[in-house]
């Protein structure tokens, strides 16, 4: 069987990607900072595939080299990485922005990709076999106001999946990204630090994406046929046009 290691797989996209993913026979590693979120996975999903839990933050550079590191050899066949943990924090200017803010998505959004794709790539490249899937953001490709810092982390993401297909080409590893709009997860209750009011409101009036419907796309993109890579993927609710445009009833 295929093995997939997922990040974020604790909550929202991710853990939507787990229940497709197992359903249609890919053993797990499931990643999260919530340990008893991915035993629960695990007993869920235990009956239909492997389920192998790592709990770890991807900002702990060590937890996560280690932790990827020490895999059984019988997990060490990855064939889908899914970077999917990230997250958003506060929606202020730039100049009353909070810096622990900033630290939480770059640590998060950047530097956790890098951390996990760094870790995950040597069993890829030995097989000449693999591939990446970032979770990016409409953030990624247009600035909005009060997120500069998300933006910029999501523009990162964008720019990295550019430069690991680039420097990956030739060795049987294909990099692609998704670049959601409106995704009613745990997002917005972070971003707002826990304000359920103010978190729900974000979705009023419109029919967001789901977890399920990126979980979707995660499916078809990587069972492409060998000779195709989706590259670079951006979706929207149907009622949303850009990263600031929605329609609401």
């Amino acid at each position: 069987m295929p093995i997939a290691l997922i990040t974020g797989a604790s909550s929202g996209i991710g853990q939507a990607t787990a229940h497709l993913f197992a359903e249609k026979g890919i053993d797990l590693i499931v990643c999260g900072r919530r340990q008893e979120r991915l035993y629960e996975l695990k007993n869920t999903l235990g009956k239909k595939v492997r389920i192998l839990p790592l709990a770890f933050d991807v900002r702990d550079k060590k937890a996560v080299l280690e932790q990827i590191s020490q895999i059984p050899t019988e997990w060490q066949s990855i064939d889908y990485l899914i970077n999917n943990a990230g997250n958003a924090h506060g929606l202020a200017s730039f100049a009353d922005a909070d810096l622990e803010d900033w630290d939480m998505m770059l640590d998060t959004n950047v530097k956790g990709l890098l951390y996990v794709s760094k870790a995950v790539l040597p069993m890829m490249l030995a097989r000449k076999k693999g591939h990446i899937v970032n979770l990016g953001s409409i953030a990624g490709k247009e600035v909005y106001p009060n997120g500069s810092v998300y933006c910029a982390s999501k523009f990162s993401v964008d720019a990295l999946s550019t430069a690991m297909r680039m420097d990956l080409l030739g060795n049987g590893i294909k990099v692609s990204a998704i670049h959601p709009g409106m995704v009613e997860t745990e997002f917005s209750i972070v971003r707002f630090k826990g304000d359920e009011a103010r978190a729900k409101s974000v979705y009023q009036g419109v029919e967001p994406l789901r977890g399920a419907d990126i979980a979707d796309i995660i499916w078809y993109i990587i069972s492409a046929p060998a000779h195709v890579n989706i590259a670079d993927l951006v979706v929207f609710p149907s009622a949303q046009a850009s990263a600031t445009q929605v329609k609401r009833n």
